[in-house]
């Protein structure tokens, strides 16, 4: 099977990069210094990955807050112009077909930022939920960076002044170069920073502005997973599936106030019985964080044991943490395994390897509030 490619592929293969293929993109996992020194790199400078691979959509129309409404269990009505928020596209079920990123850009026009490896899934979902008027088009080939780290405010600034007082989760329309970009303040790691998307054919020109300075880095996907799990942040196909709730999963704060129980437009979304019931009774398991006690990192689908040796959960993510040099997971356990300093072990092929729940995010997330 053929991989897609995108925008800045001949710029990674230049600077070094070892591609892998992920969600049908031949996509750079590192380059030469390595994850955890681009891990280090992120969490002190600023970083820059590609994240065109995802996908990028306006849906527009008459009427479109209140379609976009019935698909997630967000206060859209209340988004104004140019801010963003996190969104969960729910099933019947009450699980999780995608999350997403929404950003009002009109009264009634929204841009969606979507994972790569559901873009098709979710295009053919939303646009059977329209209504005539309606309409969605995805921004095929267009670039998609993501600038992060406690440098990426003072980088873009001095390029770009105006993005220097966007907060987080907020937008706007800007140039570089004479170059059209649209800036949110937003990204995957837990650091200030921002995502630039920008036409295709003008995406390496913005990437190699950004890495002229001292301080910026190309970064690959494994230190950007690295990075995200020590901020806590859940990974579609990991911490987020079909059959796992947004309450399994710890997102109760993804619910708006408004569409909960008791709240002016309650409901109306997919799954949301199940997911009412569960904000009222709980869940019988959920994700947690854990610390793994030793140096051995622990994997997706191995299975975490109580001390008797049962199996009471499964881990969902793991990797090394560089920022606090030990190897961390998340993984949803039993609820009576969930609380903090809950001792617990991880079957490595046999061996019972020692963990202990621990409070997530492991390191603190550093969004710009204003």
């Amino acid at each position: 099977m053929s991989l897609n490619h995108t925008p800045l592929d001949a710029l990674h293969r230049e600077l070094g990069a070892r591609m892998v293929p992920f969600a049908g993109y031949d996509m750079p996992v590192q380059y030469s210094d390595g994850i955890i020194a681009e891990h280090r790199h992120t969490r002190e400078l600023a970083g820059l990955f590609d994240v065109s691979h995802m996908g990028q959509f306006i849906l527009e129309g008459p009427e479109i807050t209140a379609t976009l409404e019935s698909l997630v269990p967000v206060d859209l009505e209340a988004l104004g112009e140019h801010r963003q928020s996190y969104a969960l596209l729910t099933n019947d079920e009450g699980g999780v077909r995608d999350d997403l990123i929404i950003t009002r850009w009109g009264p009634e026009q929204f841009f969606l930022v979507v994972n790569a490896s559901c873009k098709t899934e979710d295009r053919a979902w939303i646009e059977s939920q329209l209504l005539p008027g309606q309409s969605l088009r995805e921004f095929d080939g267009q670039g998609l960076l993501a600038l992060q780290g406690p440098k990426a405010r003072a980088v873009l600034g001095s390029l770009i002044p105006e993005v220097a007082d966007l907060v987080f989760l907020q937008g706007l329309h800007c140039e570089l170069d004479g170059i059209p970009l649209y800036v949110t303040c937003s990204g995957y790691t837990g650091e200030d920073g921002y995502e630039l998307s920008v036409a295709g054919e003008h995406a390496e020109a913005i990437a190699r502005r950004l890495l002229d300075h001292s301080d910026v880095a190309a970064i690959g996907l494994g230190a950007r997973d690295s990075l995200r799990l020590e901020s806590g942040l859940c990974l579609y196909g990991h911490e987020l599936s079909p059959s796992i709730s947004p309450i399994e999963a710890k997102l109760n704060w993804s619910i708006s106030k408004s569409r909960r129980p008791g709240g002016a437009r309650a409901g109306g979304y997919p799954g949301s019985e199940r997911i009412a019931l569960e904000l009222s009774e709980g869940t019988s398991r959920a994700r947690v964080g854990m610390r793994v006690l030793g140096k051995r990192p622990v994997r997706e689908g191995q299975d975490v044991l109580n001390a008797s040796g049962d199996v009471v959960g499964v881990v969902t993510s793991g990797a090394y943490a560089a920022t606090v040099d030990a190897p961390i997971a998340m993984a949803f356990v039993d609820s009576a395994y969930t609380a903090l300093d809950t001792e617990l072990s991880v079957d490595v092929r046999g061996k019972a390897l020692p963990v202990v729940v621990c409070k997530l995010p492991v390191v603190p997330q550093r969004y710009y509030r204003g």
